[in-house]
């Protein structure tokens, strides 16, 4: 009985450091910046005219949206967009057209414009990267996406 108290206690403990260490927490205010902030971009960055000019012609753009179903839902996004998760675009290749100009979103652009360089060397049309937040400081509009109320 001891055993699995002192197991207890140790998981407890070792635990909650354990998943801090594999989180993401550069956002947060004061907190470090992770190695991969040191990249450089090569794709442009596409201001709030730029995508607006490109939204006007929704049947050439694709917008891949690189944030979580949850930012999306609270920050809001564009009309029509993919949702793929960075980690798994390169896999996700296969289902994005190469038929489009592609727009590539995330929040800061971190994101992003990491994404638009990976589609651009793999021979996709991208126009370059945004960030939504940015987009929406310079005065665009994003939808506001509110997620289904849960069935009873």
């Amino acid at each position: 009985m001891k055993k699995i108290a002192k197991l207890l206690l140790l998981l407890t403990l070792f635990t909650p450091a354990a998943f801090a260490g594999s989180h993401d927490h550069a956002d947060k205010a004061g907190a470090a910046a992770p190695k991969t902030q040191s990249y450089k971009v090569q794709s442009p960055k596409i201001d709030r005219a730029k995508l607006d000019a490109l939204l006007a012609k929704p049947d050439q753009l694709l917008i891949i949206d690189l944030r979580r179903p949850d930012e999306i839902s609270t920050i809001g996004g564009f009309p029509v967009y993919l949702n793929v998760q960075f980690a798994d675009l390169e896999n996700s290749l296969a289902s994005i057209p190469k038929d489009r100009t592609i727009v590539t979103v995330s929040n800061h652009a971190g994101r992003s414009g990491r994404a638009a360089d990976l589609l651009a060397g793999k021979g996709f049309h991208v126009a370059g990267w945004a960030g939504a937040q940015y987009y929406e400081e310079e005065g665009g509009k994003l939808t506001k996406i509110v997620p289904p109320a849960p069935k009873k």
